[in-house]
């Protein structure tokens, strides 16, 4: 399942296909035993944005982080369904297959999206929640957000997303220090979407549901209620363009209860640009917030 362009120091894991039914496979890394860390990755990016954590959790927790449909080394189906809530449904129907009584969720950018619905039809099988410069409500909500989510859906954003990149464009913009970012930055991410047709099927499909989505990301949102309960918390790098402090404000909000590590210099990717604060950061939060069930099942058979 490795590619070539996959170097093996760098994510030193053999992830592994696991069949969803109705045709829909995801790859998933499992890694490690113990209580369980499900990661839920965003876009334009796939579980390697996880490959810290899992290098340094797997000794005590089992890390669980798969790659969404049609993203990392997921299948892609051309007649797939890439809307936020299709990525939804199979990530709890993952969770179920995997038989995840209680886990902790760790989550970037629409990874939030991805995956909370999970998290709020279930919240008693979730240990903890962590989020990183993610969002749960409706992206085109507001008078700025609303013009660039109605753009997103345009003939124009289709040609840029395919013929221009204007994913990885974008990714790069929201970076925070750039000193952090090297040439080889990007080398896991770029060849996992090598045409316009690749782009366009599933990474425009998550910028036209900005707006056509938007009534279940709002879902999530009005029923964040049923995790006031859940130990919460975020990690969020201040210099992030595409999810500016208002969005971090947001997020306060409506989870008052949540702890906060704010990082001044990182843009939308921290774990990426200072990962070893981040990795203490979570595996701190972990530690103090035992999953409270005994039983933890064992990584995915090799």
């Amino acid at each position: 399942m490795r590619p070539d362009w996959l170097d093996r120091d760098a994510f030193p894991f053999t992830p592994r296909l696991v069949d969803l039914g109705g045709g829909e496979a995801l790859s998933v890394t499992d890694v490690g035993e113990g209580p369980v860390v499900l990661f839920s990755h965003g876009t334009p990016t796939w579980s390697f944005e996880w490959r810290h954590f899992l290098k340094a959790l797997a000794g005590r927790y089992r890390c669980i982080a798969p790659d969404h449909l049609g993203f990392g080394l997921s299948p892609r189906p051309a007649d797939g369904d890439y809307r936020p809530e299709a990525h939804a449904r199979r990530f709890s129907r993952l969770v179920d297959m995997l038989g995840l009584e209680r886990f902790h969720l760790v989550v970037h950018d629409f990874g939030g999206p991805f995956s909370l619905d999970a998290a709020l039809s279930r919240p008693e099988r979730v240990a903890s929640l962590t989020c990183f410069n993610t969002f749960a409500w409706a992206f085109g909500d507001g008078p700025g957000t609303r013009r660039m989510a109605w753009l997103a859906g345009t003939p124009l954003f289709r040609w840029a997303y395919g013929a221009l990149n204007l994913s990885f464009v974008i990714s790069r913009s929201a970076w925070g220090d750039r000193s952090t970012m090297t040439s080889a930055t990007w080398a896991p991410y770029l060849p996992v979407f090598p045409d316009a047709g690749s782009r366009r099927l599933v990474l425009w499909a998550l910028a036209k549901s900005m707006k056509g989505s938007a009534a279940y990301c709002e879902s999530l949102w009005e029923r964040r209620a049923r995790l006031a309960s859940t130990p919460m918390h975020v990690v969020w790098g201040l210099a992030d363009t595409a999810f500016p402090p208002s969005a971090l404000a947001r997020l306060k909000q409506g989870f008052p209860h949540a702890s906060v590590h704010e990082l001044p210099t990182a843009g939308h990717w921290p774990h990426e640009e200072q990962p070893a604060v981040c990795v203490e950061s979570v595996a701190r939060f972990l530690d103090a917030h035992p999953a409270t069930s005994t039983h933890f099942t064992a990584p995915l058979s090799s």
